[in-house]
């Protein structure tokens, strides 16, 4: 699977270009995400090293920046609050067990070739899904941008105790922060091409707090022991299990959504196109190794990735580039880290959180659809105030039944019946007439399109209008394909139109449609008939009609 032409040297000073650059903006990310999860500093910067590294030795996507995101962060803080709470001795253990489940299960999507199933959501879902993180992370922040630690409780915790914070508001890691969260919004665009803006205000606060503040009490990065990391063999409790595994399969599924959307978007700039299913194998092997060595979860990072591009990158050297640098930066830069003041990385992530938000969606929403509005807000509450597997979960759900909704009203139109002669664009004038000569005798039953199982409220409905029929045609000849429980509805109609006496026959069923009734026996009973087009059953139906008149 991997392969030294995926990693070519003919674009070596574009691909070094991006690599330093992605390296650079990495860097600070990672570190706060690192600390924003509970892990602390080296798991973000673990997992900015191997899942960086081994998603592009094992995935597709040349110029994809995979490292800790935002989904993956909020995820990971809340399981290791829960876990660490429960069990604070293996609790944080137990937390990389969970990653390394979820890389696992990364890998069985995408041996399984599922990888084109992740992102079959409605973007109001997505959208709903993404901005919730958003506003997750700002909360999150809250207490450190303050300058107090990270309460071990919830969101609507950390908000009923914002009126504490304030009153009790340390004032150096306050202003550095809010000085931090100033610059990042206000940095010229023009600037980012030299120096991104987190490093910028990463490295100006930690001069701020050394020349300004220096004998204050700062809450800092402290120092970081970066050097080869050892394997930790991930704790599972017999009796979690269970629980252990369906928070990795929730794991799996946010990363790669991530990763997946996020290659998409690279796709759409490079006019490359990925492997979903590969993608996620390389996903998966680097959050499994990733959790092994005790390192974050990650995924695609859009904002990564799309500088990645910009910069000039042309294959995937400049991934691979990337980590080699961020490691070579990190040993050799490691000790200037541990001054940095911990409200510059709340800012940092802050700022993350705001720019997760998806504007552009929130903006236009409530003119486009009244159910995409509803949809959305719904998932982005549940994301925030509740519990992210539910909020997607719900998400799906209610966008699922939205769609069958529609598609059943829509096919529903294509339900109807025919019983006395009238002006019908669907009969020829030779059907026509047939129809006028046998009365209200004859029902010609018209299905067209996909019958799905909403379909059959309708054909139920107009089936009641069977009461004077000796001969019922059901017109199947535009049907492509035939769910259970239509199939089940049309039986029960056959089964009354016998009852009644009167004749069945079937016209043009064919292909999909003619399997699945096989599969129910439908044309083993007694006195139902087939005829290939609608004409012939009409005439073979008067026929009848008038023989069996002749007998009485």
């Amino acid at each position: 699977m991997i392969s030294a032409s995926r990693f070519p040297l003919t674009h070596l000073r574009a691909d070094v270009l991006g690599g330093l650059t992605t390296a650079i903006v990495s860097l600070p990310l990672s570190l706060a995400f690192g600390i924003a999860s509970g892990a602390g500093a080296e798991a973000g910067l673990y997992g900015a090293i191997f899942v960086g590294l081994f998603s592009l030795l094992f995935g597709s996507a040349t110029r994809l920046v995979s490292e800790p995101t935002g989904p993956m962060t909020v995820f990971m803080a809340a399981l290791i609050t829960s876990l660490q709470a429960e069990f604070p001795d293996t609790g944080l253990a137990m937390a990389f067990g969970v990653v390394v489940a979820a890389g696992f299960f990364q890998i069985m999507l995408g041996a399984l070739k599922l990888g084109q199933f992740v992102t079959l959501m409605p973007y109001g879902v997505i959208s709903g899904f993404m901005s919730g993180i958003g506003i997750l992370l700002m909360i999150m922040q809250v207490p450190s941008l303050l300058g107090h630690r990270m309460p071990a409780s919830g969101t609507l915790d950390i908000l009923r105790g914002i009126p504490d914070f304030l009153q009790n508001i340390q004032g150096p890691e306050a202003i550095i922060a809010f000085g931090a969260l100033l610059i990042l919004w206000l940095y010229p665009a023009k600037w980012k091409t030299v120096c991104p803006p987190q490093l910028f205000v990463m490295v100006l606060a930690g001069l701020v707090s050394a020349f300004v503040f220096g004998d204050e009490a700062l809450r800092r990065v402290g120092e970081i022991q970066f050097s080869m990391p050892k394997i930790q063999l991930p704790i599972f409790e017999a009796h979690l299990i269970t629980r252990i595994l369906l928070d990795g399969m929730v794991l799996a599924l946010l990363g790669s959504i991530d990763a997946l959307l996020t290659a998409m978007i690279s796709d759409g700039l490079t006019r490359e196109y990925h492997d979903s299913n590969r993608e996620l194998i390389g996903q998966g092997v680097g959050n499994l190794i990733s959790g092994l060595f005790g390192g974050l979860p990650g995924a695609g990072a859009t904002l990564r990735t799309v500088l990645n591009i910009q910069v000039g990158s042309r294959t995937a050297t400049s991934g691979i580039l990337r980590v080699i640098f961020l490691i070579g930066i990190l040993l050799g830069a490691a000790p200037l880290l541990s001054p940095v003041p911990m409200a510059v990385l709340a800012a940092i992530t802050f700022k993350i959180g705001w720019d997760i938000l998806d504007w552009s969606f929130i903006k236009r929403v409530h003119h486009v659809s009244l159910s995409s509005t509803g949809m959305m807000y719904a998932v982005l509450l549940l994301t925030v105030f509740y519990d992210i597997v539910l909020a997607v979960g719900v998400g799906v759900f209610i966008a699922n039944m939205l769609t069958i909704k529609r598609l059943s009203d829509l096919h529903s139109k294509n339900v109807g019946v025919i019983s006395v002669p009238r002006n019908e664009h669907l009969l020829s004038r030779e059907e026509q007439a047939i129809m006028a000569r046998t009365g209200n005798k004859v029902l010609l039953f018209h299905m067209s399109g996909p019958m799905i199982f909403g379909v059959a409220k309708a054909i139920s409905r107009e089936h009641t209008a069977m009461e004077h029929t000796e001969v019922l045609l059901l017109d199947l000849k535009e049907v492509p394909l035939l769910g259970v429980t239509v199939c089940l509805t049309i039986e029960n109609m056959v089964a009354e139109a016998f009852e009644k006496g009167a004749k069945v026959y079937v016209i043009g069923a064919g292909g999909r449609t003619r399997e699945r009734l096989e599969k129910f026996k439908f044309f083993e009973r007694p006195g139902l008939s087939e005829y290939p087009t609608r004409q012939e059953a009409l005439e073979a139906a008067e026929a009848w009609l008038n023989r069996d008149d002749s007998t009485l």
